[in-house]
């Protein structure tokens, strides 16, 4: 059996594992958001940035990249996205369903957040996400990288997020 992986922010554009295949998918009942205080990557525990996770939300549906891992990589890849993602244990590895847009169902090592963690921020507006993040600096680079490269990728593949492309436009600007 193979070992997908769903990406929907940074390992869209740096899984940091070779990938075997790569395709369009989606994830219902998530919610792809900003929900996220980072305080390790992009932001410090001092002056917290946003990162993107999901958001268990019935109805909701989260586009993003299925990754197929090369095989006999699943142990060493698996091994590398636990320590990149469970850094603070904000994340729960799950698997689940994705529904590729070639009509075919994969099962996925996804990270969704823990919304009982106290890096959970759901539901800040979209304004006051922009100001932190045209601030916030971490471990791997400012926030706005993380922002921009998340926006450039997902257009870049066809995929429509509107909060986010109003973010990256929003942080251009105070940026300025």
């Amino acid at each position: 059996m193979s070992m997908w992986v769903f990406g929907y922010g940074s390992l869209l554009w740096n899984p940091g594992f070779e990938v075997a295949e790569s395709v369009i998918g989606t994830l219902p009942d998530y919610a792809r958001s900003f929900c996220m205080r980072s305080i390790h990557h992009r932001g410090t525990v001092e002056q917290p940035g946003l990162v993107l996770a999901l958001d268990q939300q019935e109805a909701q549906a989260c586009e993003g990249v299925a990754l197929k891992v090369v095989v006999g990589q699943e142990e060493q890849t698996l091994a590398y996205l636990r320590e990149r993602e469970l850094i603070s244990s904000a994340y729960v590895e799950k698997e689940l369903l994705v529904q590729l847009v070639d009509g075919r169902d994969v099962t996925a090592v996804v990270y969704v957040i823990d919304e009982a963690h106290e890096q959970y921020c759901g539901g800040l507006p979209l304004e006051e996400q922009a100001q932190i993040m045209a601030q916030a600096v971490g471990g791997r680079g400012p926030n706005t990288e993380y922002l921009y490269n998340t926006a450039e990728h997902l257009a870049s593949v066809g995929l429509h997020d509107p909060a986010l492309e109003w973010l990256a436009a929003r942080v251009r600007e105070i940026a300025a």
